[in-house]
């Protein structure tokens, strides 16, 4: 039984009958609702590792949805669909929180491809371990609800910041470069990124996960080549 669940958030029933067949095909184990709002409450009440969100819905913009899944503090991956290609609504979509955006008519393989992708950076190679939740030091990190918590108390984070404490928790006490973290955690966007974004998205991480930041004792860096946590 595969623990990858996708929130599939269309309104087209013959698109999202299609999907949902073809994904549960490939072992995943789908929700779909048709609306933005059932979406946002799904991941509020029952949450999923990915969500696939259409642009055009009945009660709103999925831009707009996607902002707002967001500012409720949900990290999981989001993949936007939409028939338009204007580079403009692409760039939208990044900047509301997707992390990925897929045009219309597309394969299905791409998508697939695409949601492997996803998984592969915000939860590491497929696993059947139960790997929902991992402890770096009193720190935890559930990943199926896209939360980080200590002493069961939320810590905000960011999806770019949740998605690097991830990926350094699952390689703990490696030296990890920062073309290694570009690579995974921004993926076909790492050439937007440089030395420079990197330090800073650790310098915020560590002010919200470290007790105390000006002397890191989770994220420590390695001269000359990136960072190691230490859980």
């Amino acid at each position: 039984m595969t623990n990858n669940k996708i929130l599939l958030i269309e309104d087209d029933r013959a698109v999202a009958e299609s999907l949902t067949d073809g994904l549960q095909r490939e072992n995943y184990d789908v929700t779909w609702v048709s609306t933005g709002n059932d979406g946002l409450n799904h991941m509020q009440t029952h949450s999923a590792h990915l969500i696939i969100l259409d642009v055009r819905l009945p009660d709103g913009s999925g831009f707009d949805w996607c902002r707002r899944i967001r500012e409720a503090g949900i990290h999981q991956p989001i993949i936007m669909l939409t028939v338009r290609s204007d580079e403009v609504d692409k760039i939208l979509g990044l900047e509301m929180g997707a992390d990925d955006y897929v045009t219309k008519p597309y394969s299905f393989r791409e998508l697939l491809s695409r949601i492997k992708a996803q998984f592969r950076r915000a939860y590491g190679e497929f696993s059947q371990q139960d790997s929902n939740r991992m402890y770096v030091g009193d720190v935890v990190i559930d990943r199926l609800r896209g939360v980080v918590l200590r002493d069961n108390t939320e810590i905000y984070l960011t999806p770019i910041e949740f998605r690097l404490f991830v990926y350094l928790a699952q390689h703990p006490n490696q030296a990890l470069s920062r073309a290694q973290i570009m690579d995974t955690v921004w993926g076909h966007d790492a050439t937007a990124e440089s030395d420079r974004a990197i330090n800073s998205h650790i310098r915020r991480l560590r002010e919200k996960v470290e007790i105390d930041p000006a002397n890191p004792q989770l994220i420590q860096t390695v001269l000359g080549v990136g960072y190691r946590l230490i859980p």
